[in-house]
């Protein structure tokens, strides 16, 4: 007598089905964490090019400052979220400079962004030095985030 091939032992039946269904549930949730993984790599990426932005619009600002440096001080207790910190119509520079900042950060398009540049004169008076501080401030994700740059300006 030949062997049935199709022929299985009793202890058998639906095993294969098990392994099956087994598999599947392993299979989804690795799916589920990758489709996790990935939501978070998006917003971290927002991120990333947020902070990429408003470095480089502070440090900007640095620049015009160190710029126009004999007239530092004018940039002091600038406010963009203030149109009443605009610098005086005296001066020209530090006032242009205000406007094409404020416009600059306007249309970065992140969301609660605001431009703030402090001056304070450095001791001994005599070197007549002056510490800039741009620091500017916006609402990535659900945190209110700063960069702040700092530098010393010396007048020409």
């Amino acid at each position: 007598m030949k062997p049935r091939p199709a022929q299985r032992r009793s202890g058998e039946r639906g095993f294969t089905l098990i392994e099956g269904m087994i598999a599947l549930v392993v299979l989804s949730v690795g799916l589920l964490a990758v489709s996790g993984m990935q939501a978070v790599a998006l917003s971290r990426n927002v991120d990333a090019n947020q902070l990429s932005q408003v470095t480089n619009l502070a440090a900007e600002m640095v620049e015009r400052v160190r710029f126009n440096r004999a007239n530092a001080t004018s940039y002091s207790g600038i406010d963009t979220a203030n149109a009443a910190t605009r610098p005086p119509a005296t001066q020209p520079q530090a006032r242009g400079d205000y406007d094409q900042w404020a416009v600059r950060l306007t249309q970065s398009g992140i969301a609660g962004i605001r431009g703030q540049v402090t001056v304070a004169a450095l001791t001994p008076t005599a070197l007549s030095q002056s510490q800039v501080t741009v620091r500017v401030n916006w609402i990535g994700g659900l945190l209110n985030r700063a960069v702040v740059m700092t530098t010393v300006v010396v007048p020409e």
